[in-house]
């Protein structure tokens, strides 16, 4: 009989034993979501809104688009400004074109005529002034006829030479290339306010909540969709400050849930080096310490899938 009941307090033992260790590497915690809150940089009312509470989007699905009339009007004025930009620096860069060139070799050949003539008169001038049969004022008004012809034959085939060519006219043409560039640039600033009056999913999430519908005014910076990537779910709990050291970054943990078919992998990504009280949040009926300290773990992608905001959970350290 004392055989026996020796037996069955060593059982009792070793169940408490184990009962005890359990105790001491669970921890009650639960599921927290960072939430990516999706807003427009500047004001204005919310012309479309695709999505809804609940909803399952992909990376790149449109979320919500504000009214753009003005920036669209904008871009076209940057569009039109371009193009105004573009063609004066074609215009200065091709130099004359060919109509007004033609003009110009047509007035180099008249002024050559007009020098040929000229100077045959100015000869005739010569041979009657030595006979005395003119003056020295007819004489000289003949050479002031050549001269001038002259001077017209050689303004004329420098207006041709510059009409054939762009050297020369550098600083004209640097200035008409930086009036492209501003263009381009302010074009730019349209296309990137245009774009910014659209959001979408930055990553596959759940709708968590819509905070404006369509219609009502957005102020800027107001978040008007509120995301949850399964990405960003993860698990906290608190342990004591006599458990604490013990933990180490990238540690294993498994978690257990209501309803949950088997227990959910998880690695320590933050221990909080300050210690505080125990919060009211705790899903717990027999925690005694007073003093905590705060742990994140973060779950595969698939198994966060499966968590859901503020859901209590039991981890176990491994």
């Amino acid at each position: 009989m004392n055989n026996r009941c020796a037996l069955v307090l060593a059982l009792v033992a070793v169940a408490l034993s184990g009962c005890g260790e359990h105790a001491a590497n669970s921890f009650q915690g639960y599921a927290e979501g960072e939430f990516v809150l999706v807003a427009a940089p500047a004001a204005g009312k919310l012309e479309k809104r695709w999505v809804s509470r609940g909803d399952e989007v992909k990376a790149g699905a449109p979320l919500f688009a504000l009214e753009n009339e003005n920036e669209k009007a904008s871009r076209r004025e940057s569009e039109e400004r371009l193009r105004n930009a573009e063609a004066k620096f074609a215009n200065i860069a091709a130099g004359k074109r060919k109509p007004e060139i033609d003009a110009i070799v047509a007035q180099e050949k008249q002024a050559a005529a007009a020098r040929e003539l000229s100077e045959r008169q100015l000869k005739q001038q010569q041979a009657l002034f030595e006979h005395g049969f003119i003056s020295q004022a007819g004489m000289d008004t003949a050479r002031a006829n050549y001269d001038r012809d002259i001077a017209r034959v050689a303004e004329m085939e420098a207006q041709g030479r510059l009409a054939r060519m762009t050297i020369g006219r550098d600083k004209e043409i640097a200035a008409a290339q930086a009036d492209i560039d501003t263009a381009r640039a302010v074009l730019a600033q349209s296309d990137w306010r245009l774009t910014q009056r659209a959001s979408a999913a930055p990553a596959d999430a759940l709708v968590y909540d819509t905070l404006y519908a369509e219609g009502e005014w957005v102020a800027a910076g107001n978040p008007v969709v509120s995301l949850l990537p399964p990405g960003n779910i993860k698990l906290r709990f608190f342990v004591p400050e006599t458990a604490v050291g013990a933990l180490t970054l990238g540690q294993s943990v498994r978690a257990a849930c209501d309803g949950c078919s088997a227990p959910i992998a998880a690695k320590i990504t933050y221990i909080s080096p300050q210690a505080e009280f125990t919060p009211p949040v705790i899903y717990s009926r027999e925690q005694r310490a007073k003093l905590v300290f705060l742990i994140e773990a973060r779950p595969e992608l698939a198994d966060a899938r499966k968590l859901k905001p503020g859901q209590p959970l039991d981890v176990t350290l491994q």
